[in-house]
This record gives structure tokens, sequence and C-alpha cells, in this order.
């Protein structure tokens, strides 16, 4: 029997390894939690799953791996190392930090081939760890019908449109657009559901809260994503990664002031050409439809909904092989300082 550690940043890691942790406990390995201080990890957690509440308590697990969609994780925890990322990201979009290595992992999941054969040529000059291609665990959940369509629940027949932002102060729309969402939804024409990255800071998210009425709905960043994407039929994003996987599904996207202006979006740089760039989107004109699926196949060919069992597999083999094959890790000592003192841990071993 195999014991597998979640390790959680960010809320958004739960539907990321919910996936996992079905497939761990359906063939009767064990799966626990673990929540950086700051989040109340039971909260979120059912009666079920298992919190793991402090440092001594995951060396007593003793997990053979540590799954985790963040940038780092305790490099003193037991276990395998495996990175299965935050967010779907394309070199064409713009989101370079998504290549960066920190020498925390022994084992990168990728998805797509463009995003493997980047890991892999740096796995060859940095040598201290491995690239699997499995597909992304958030996913299967899509892949396998599993996603509620929230039309009836919000008793709307109007078109959905889904608003989403990412936080990144250069990259984020959300500060620019609440008058222009405000006036759209308040015309009627639209059913708006509007939701924000977790590390969106507060005032941005009250003013979209407040909009909240008969033709907008506002869900908080912790709530699941997957049925907000399934009942939307147009997003509006700016460079998100959540535009990514919205994609998937072969649905368009109107994108404010993007970093990467790709041709599977329906660009615009001016606030007051949203509602006919909308209007556009909601006819699905077949170029763009296609332009849509090509990038999507391209971002994660997985369509079958078994991206878990090819992560649990990849690291089964490893901890199978052992690292010994693997070059030392980078010292690292500024990071692995921070993590120390984040979680108050400061002995050696």
């Amino acid at each position: 029997m195999h014991r597998y550690l979640f390790y959680v940043s960010e809320l958004y890691s739960l539907g990321i390894l919910r996936p996992l942790q079905k497939v761990i406990t359906e063939r009767a390995d064990q799966a626990a939690w673990f929540f950086e201080p700051g989040s109340d990890g039971r909260q979120w957690l059912s009666k079920d799953e298992v919190l793991l509440s402090g440092v001594d308590s995951v060396k007593n697990y003793n997990p053979d791996a540590v799954f985790v969609p963040g940038n780092v994780v305790p490099d003193f925890f037991p276990g395998l190392k495996v990175q299965v990322f935050h967010g779907l990201a394309d070199d064409s979009m713009g989101k370079k930090g998504h290549y960066r290595i920190r020498g925390f992992f022994d084992l990168y999941c990728t998805r797509g081939e463009e995003e493997t054969r980047i890991f892999q040529k740096m796995a060859g000059k940095y040598g201290h760890f491995q690239v699997a291609k499995t597909g992304w665990p958030k996913l299967d959940p899509l892949f396998q019908n599993r996603i509620k369509d929230l039309r009836e629940e919000i008793g709307t027949a109007k078109p959905v449109v889904l608003y989403a932002s990412t936080f990144s102060p250069s990259m984020t729309s959300a500060p620019y657009l609440v008058e222009t969402i405000k006036s759209l939804s308040g015309k009627g024409d639209y059913h708006w559901l509007v939701t924000l990255h977790p590390k969106m800071p507060g005032s941005v998210v009250a003013q979209y809260r407040n909009l909240a009425g008969p033709n907008l709905s506002f869900y908080e960043s912790h709530e699941e994503i997957w049925p907000l994407l399934k009942t939307a039929d147009v997003m509006l994003c700016d460079t998100s990664s959540i535009m990514l996987e919205f994609m998937l599904m072969g649905k368009p996207v109107v994108a404010y002031r993007t970093r990467k202006p790709v041709s599977c979006l329906i660009n615009v740089s001016n606030a007051a050409d949203i509602e006919k760039a909308l209007a556009h989107a909601l006819t699905y004109p077949k170029d763009l439809i296609n332009a849509v699926n090509e990038f999507a196949y391209r971002l994660h060919p997985y369509r079958d909904g078994r991206s878990s069992e090819r992560v649990l597999a990849a690291a089964d083999r490893l901890i199978t092989e052992g690292t010994g094959g693997l070059r030392a890790k980078p010292l690292n000592l500024i990071r692995k300082i921070k993590i120390r003192k984040k979680l108050g841990y400061y002995r050696m071993h």
C-alpha cells in the first residue's frame, strides 16, 4: 500500500488534486492533505478526507510521494516530490514563469507535446528531475462527463458569459472592467458568472461581489470552477490560464488586452468593443472554433479522463526505481529557509 500526500498552498489545489485522490482511494491506497498555515484545512475537506495538521504528523505519515500544484514544497517532507502544476500553460500565451526550475521537484508531470519538450530539455540540462507526459488530473472530471451544468440552478435561458481574471498587476483586467461589466449585466441580454483569482486584492473582489443580482452571479475563488466553465457559452478574460481550460471545451474566448493576442482568441483592446465581441463570439464562427479546437488539442491531447492514473503510474515508477540516478538538487538555501519559517520548523531532521 502506497501513502500519498497533497500539499496545498492555494485553495484552487483542491480541484486539481481530488481526481488523484479518487483514483488513490479506488485502488485502496492512502491519501492525506497538508495545508500551508493561514488556511483552515478542515473546513475545506469532507469527513472522509484525511488532514495532517503539522510537520511531525507528515513525518509520521511518511508519504511515498507528495503531489504539489504550487511552486515549492518543503524539502524536509518525506517522499518523492511531484509537480502537477496549478494551471495550463502555453509558450505563446506569455506564461514564461511556468518554466522556471526552482529545484524542489523530482518529477514533473506534463500535459502537451510543447510543454513536455521544454521540460525534457531542461531535465537534460539540470539532471535533478525526471519528466513524464501524463495529462492534467484536474481535467479528468471534464472528460468523464462528471461536471454539473448550473443553468437550471441559476434559473436562466439567456446566453451565459463567464468573466475571470488573473491577479498579476501587469496582466489583470479586473480593476478596469468593473463599470463595463456592471453596465453590460444591467442590460440583461446575458447572464454573467464572475469569479476572480484567489490572490486578487480584496478591494477589487468586493467591487465585483457587489455586482451580484438577477443577471450576475458571483462565485468565490475557492468554489469549484468546472461547473462555471461548463455552463458558460463564452468567456471574457485577459491572460489568465483559466481561458485555456475553457477552450478545451471548444468554446470561444474574448480576450481583453491579453499579453499574447493569438488567433484562437477574439482580441479587444478597448472596453467599448467588448459587447460587440461577445455578440460575435456567441455566433460560434466556424474558423474561430476550428482554431480553438486545434489549439486545445495541442495543449492537452488526452481526452480519456485518465490523467490521474498516468500521474500515479509515473510517480510509482520513480518510487520503485529510486532517485539515485538523478543529480543532487541545488542547495536552494533562501527558499528552504523561507519554507521553514512559514511552517515554524527549524530542526534539521
